[in-house]
């Protein structure tokens, strides 16, 4: 039998996987205190289940920021895929075209940002880290643009890198023969740091630690007609903020748990944010999410869908597009099932009252 659970992929790729890795996957921040709570903060919250709803029929589709999904699951950014699996980046840009919703391309992809819309049958946005050479930053804005991607989710929760203490142990650094393939300021492999990652003296040395709120103004002057997510916030303070400046949406997300440990988990904080941007802008929320039942817990406390993370490189890892696909039909099967013993035809349906 195959895996039946996105925890089963999980084992079934740290088998495979480098620990090395593995390691540099699953890992957050110094005790990885947040990186536990964004799921388990899930299990906390409780679902009423409704009966005689007529549930025979459903629809599991939504759309954000006018982009249809087939059902409220996004693939959250995510570095060096190809690590995982040769396929990398293009296998689980593949998987989702197959499953009908959006892939979000990592800044440090593996695979060039062209070849990613190229393969892809569905749309394809951006995670932008922003660089101390702005110049750098527009000129990969303006070649994302060119390539087709269709929004900009410029990355606000990351100045410096957080203390991964795992990567600092393996002293972390790309596989040979991979390399960052979006910035000319690259990661290459094979150059370890005296102490620590590559990856944190990457940050350190290359990506600006020094935005602000009027910085959006910016991102949205360069992003021309795309619109400008931003991705990292984690209080209704920040999120009075992203509408004020402008910004066409926000991510709730604390980088899985990558970078202020002992921060809240992200379904926790959702409330409040949903609060201060007064329905004003659209929110999407990441971390944590393994379940159906997650999916719907996330909409009826207010995000209009939920970026999936980790288990899109366990399932890349175990076997390349089929694997990612597998998850992402695993997910979709559970939401469904979830949907109609909450009562719910539509996503719509999915409201505050579902939570008990």
């Amino acid at each position: 039998m195959g895996p039946v659970n996105l925890y089963d992929f999980e084992e079934l790729a740290r088998q495979k996987l480098t620990t090395m890795a593995y390691d540099y996957y699953f890992g957050g921040a110094c005790d990885e205190i947040t990186l536990k709570e964004n799921h388990t903060a899930y299990d906390r919250i409780r679902l009423k289940q409704r009966a005689l709803a007529n549930v025979s029929s459903r629809d599991l589709s939504c759309t954000v920021l006018g982009e249809k999904l087939s059902f409220p699951v996004m693939v959250a950014p995510m570095a060096f895929q190809c690590m995982a699996h040769p396929e990398g980046e293009i296998g689980v840009t593949k998987a989702c075209s197959a499953e009908g919703i959006i892939n979000i391309l990592s800044t440090l992809s593996t695979t060039a940002v062209e070849d990613v819309v190229k393969a892809s049958r569905t749309s394809v946005w951006f995670q932008l880290y922003v660089y101390k050479d702005r110049d750098a930053t527009r000129k990969l804005v303006q070649r994302v643009i060119s390539a087709g991607c269709k929004a900009l989710v410029v990355t606000v929760d990351a100045p410096l890198l957080g203390k991964r203490e795992r990567d600092v142990r393996n002293r972390f650094v790309l596989p040979d023969g991979l390399y960052v393939k979006n910035m000319s300021a690259a990661l290459t492999g094979g150059n370890a740091l005296e102490e620590g990652s590559e990856l944190a003296g990457y940050f350190a040395s290359e990506l600006d630690p020094s935005l602000r709120w009027k910085d959006v103004e910016w991102f949205k002057s360069i992003a021309g007609n795309l619109p400008v997510i931003l991705k990292g916030i984690t209080c209704g303070e920040d999120a009075e903020l992203a509408v004020e400046h402008g910004a066409d949406g926000i991510i709730v997300s604390n980088h899985g748990g990558r970078q202020l440990d002992t921060c809240r988990a992200t379904i926790d904080i959702l409330p409040e944010v949903i609060v201060a941007a007064e329905g004003k802008i659209e929110i999407l929320i990441d971390g944590g999410i393994r379940r159906g039942t997650d999916i719907i817990k996330a909409i009826a406390l207010g995000a209009k869908a939920v970026l999936l993370g980790r288990p899109m490189l366990w399932g890349l890892a175990v076997d390349g597009t089929n694997g990612a696909k597998k998850v992402l039909q695993i997910l979709k099967k559970e939401f469904d099932l979830a949907m109609a013993l909450c009562g719910c035809r539509n996503v719509k349906e999915i409201s505050k009252d579902l939570i008990a």
